[in-house]
């Protein structure tokens, strides 16, 4: 399917939506608990379950519209079917609340295979919305590793030292507010950067 344009205001609804559903589904049943099959489960656990459908749900229509998905999207998903069922199969939050650090993980794992390489996995991703210069490419990939590496380890953190309404705000906001935080901060880089290969063009 050949890619195509979507409105950023849709595209942001169908990626950060489910995770909002999650925070806002989470704070209204986790006081409650839900029998099936005559097995009780635990609110943290039915929203886990009915979150799982719902990224799925949304995941597909971005891939409709759009005509891809990204490799995070991808991998995230499936992690979340893996680690969600899990968590669902022995009605033990831990496998879901463990899968942040895993998908950190593995996503600064390649971007450090690609550095030992000399090349740069960001690029390979990005190269055409943010144009850079080889030597920011490889910066900014260093950085993002790093990032990721510490996510991993604030995730693991944060879910075996507190509890699972801060875990919950953590993740619905703390972590992507990381994202944000991490790119405003690397502007200055980044465009200079981007100066320099239009300079080098230029001449």
């Amino acid at each position: 399917m050949a890619e195509r344009k979507v409105g950023q205001l849709t595209k942001s609804a169908l990626e950060l939506g489910p995770i909002l559903l999650f925070f806002v589904g989470y704070m209204r049943y986790r006081d409650d608990a839900f029998t099936f099959g005559g097995v009780e489960y635990s609110g943290f656990i039915a929203v886990t379950a009915a979150f799982i459908p719902i990224l799925l749900v949304s995941s597909g229509i971005l891939w409709w519209l759009t005509g891809k998905l990204s490799r995070m999207q991808v991998v995230t998903a499936i992690l979340v079917v893996v680690f969600g069922g899990l968590s669902i199969w022995f009605n033990d939050e831990r496998f879901f609340k463990v899968k942040p650090t895993i998908v950190y993980l593995l996503f600064a794992m390649i971007l450090i295979a690609g550095l030992l390489r000399g090349k740069s996995a960001v690029q390979f991703v990005m190269d055409e919305a943010m144009p850079l210069t080889d030597e920011g490419w490889m910066v900014l990939t260093r950085r993002l590793a790093g990032l990721f590496l510490f996510l991993a380890v604030a995730n693991e953190v944060v879910w075996r030292t507190m509890s699972t309404d801060a875990w919950v705000t953590v993740k619905t906001f703390g972590f992507p507010g990381a994202f944000v935080v991490f790119f405003v901060a690397n502007t200055y880089s980044m465009q200079k950067h981007y100066l320099a290969e239009n300079a080098e063009k230029g001449n």
